[in-house]
């Protein structure tokens, strides 16, 4: 088989090969899946549809709203796409069900990021909620590091992220070097400031902010007391009270919003956002902070409610997931795979180069949408794919003072 006639039917084969009894179904099944905007694009339902030949529904939303949907009504979804913070409330509310690593066909490829918390010896593991100590499920039920044959989630989408700038206005700086997250905070851009609307990911923009403008420390960033919380948030709402922040943003294409119109030119973004900027001309810049990263790992779980052929079909999405072509096709909004070297074949030597080495651009490279987001000669903010995850300073977490939080990030958020 050569590689124009494996690009065309290798996902279809293998799906087949792997899931006899779909290929032999007189009906298709169908499959629902809950998520938000980042991993529930059009082109990947459409795609999976094809090489699978199943019917499958996305309801993308908001996080929180995916969330609060998938922990209270596990009938309202199969699979749930969003991101390892999420996994402790929904574990927690058991709407979903152990996922067996013997019916994932490449468990073995993936890589040592989202199975010990470190892509290299000499990476920091990250504060908070690595995504191997929510991994593995125990014989009692328990999540941690320890290996097993189930698994809470399949690791698969990952990325870190920071803040974007609009470097036609914020002085462009120097990534590991003066990119801080303390510019967030700086007087200069006061009322041009947007933040993510999530307690748990918002939250941790704004904590590596506040300490790297020096106005408090913490004991530990990943866990912190109710104090702590306090603390944050009396700076916090300070300064929205005094205008700084124009707002919160709660999807996407929102933030791309913010900045495209001049409302804002600082906020935090995630690597999407960032690609679509850049395709609209508008020079957008995704900082490398000196003080590492906040960094997320996508999980997909699967419903309790989800049994029978509907099971089945979930498990081919699964696999479909790691099988090649969506790695690369997401590649190019930014984001990782578990398995990269999968995907590799999907891509020019030109994507993979700029988008998992490092390197500078050798041509053009399309985003997801088609657009020009990447010139030739330009570098990845942050290098390889390896330096960027070696470079993490906490992860999406929920922590113990969590329902604490969501008081106190409704506070900030209505002040």
């Amino acid at each position: 088989m050569n590689r124009r006639t494996f690009l065309k039917h290798g996902t279809a084969a293998l799906a087949a090969a792997a899931f006899p009894k779909l290929a032999r179904a007189k009906s298709k099944p169908t499959i629902k899946v809950v998520g938000t905007h980042v991993t529930l694009l059009e082109p990947i339902r459409q795609r999976a549809e094809r090489d699978l030949g199943i019917a499958i529904e996305f309801h993308p939303a908001g996080d929180a709203e995916a969330l609060l949907k998938a922990s209270t009504d596990p009938s309202s979804f199969d699979l749930y796409e969003q991101w390892s913070n999420s996994i402790k409330v929904l574990w927690q509310a058991k709407t979903i069900q152990p996922i067996d690593t013997r019916r994932l066909t490449y468990w073995p490829e993936i890589n040592n990021l989202s199975k010990t918390g470190r892509i290299s010896d000499k990476a920091r593991l990250g504060l908070g909620d690595a995504p191997c100590n929510l991994l593995f499920v125990q014989p009692d039920g328990t999540l941690n590091c320890t290996p097993t044959e189930e698994v809470s989630f399949l690791p698969y989408v990952h990325n870190v992220d920071s803040f974007g700038y609009n470097s036609a206005i914020v002085p462009q700086g120097v990534p590991y070097a003066t990119e801080s997250w303390a510019w967030l905070l700086d007087e200069r851009w006061h009322g041009k400031v947007a933040i993510v609307n999530s307690p748990e990911i918002g939250l941790f923009d704004l904590a590596l902010a506040v300490q790297a403008k020096g106005l408090m420390q913490f004991k530990d960033m990943g866990n912190m007391s109710r104090e702590e919380v306090d603390a944050l948030f009396n700076i916090l709402i300070l300064h929205k009270r005094d205008g700084h922040f124009r707002g919160v943003w709660t999807s996407v294409p929102h933030s791309v919003e913010l900045m495209a119109s001049g409302e804002v030119v600082i906020q935090s973004m995630f690597s999407p956002g960032v690609s679509a900027l850049n395709g609209m001309g508008i020079p957008c810049i995704y900082a490398a902070p000196k003080e590492g990263y906040r960094a997320w790992h996508g999980v997909m779980c699967l419903s309790k409610e989800c049994v029978g052929e509907r099971q089945e079909a979930a498990y081919a999405f699964m696999n479909w997931w790691l099988s090649g072509w969506p790695g690369a096709f997401i590649a190019r909004q930014g984001y990782y795979i578990s398995n990269p070297q999968r995907s590799r074949p999907f891509m020019s030597k030109a994507e993979w180069d700029y988008w998992y080495e490092g390197k500078p651009a050798a041509e053009p490279l399309q985003g997801t949408d088609g657009r020009i987001s990447v010139e030739p000669g330009s570098v990845r903010t942050g290098g390889s794919y390896t330096k960027r995850f070696e470079n993490i300073a906490v992860w999406n977490t929920v922590m113990d003072t969590y329902e604490y939080t969501l008081t106190k990030w409704n506070e900030f958020v209505l002040a």
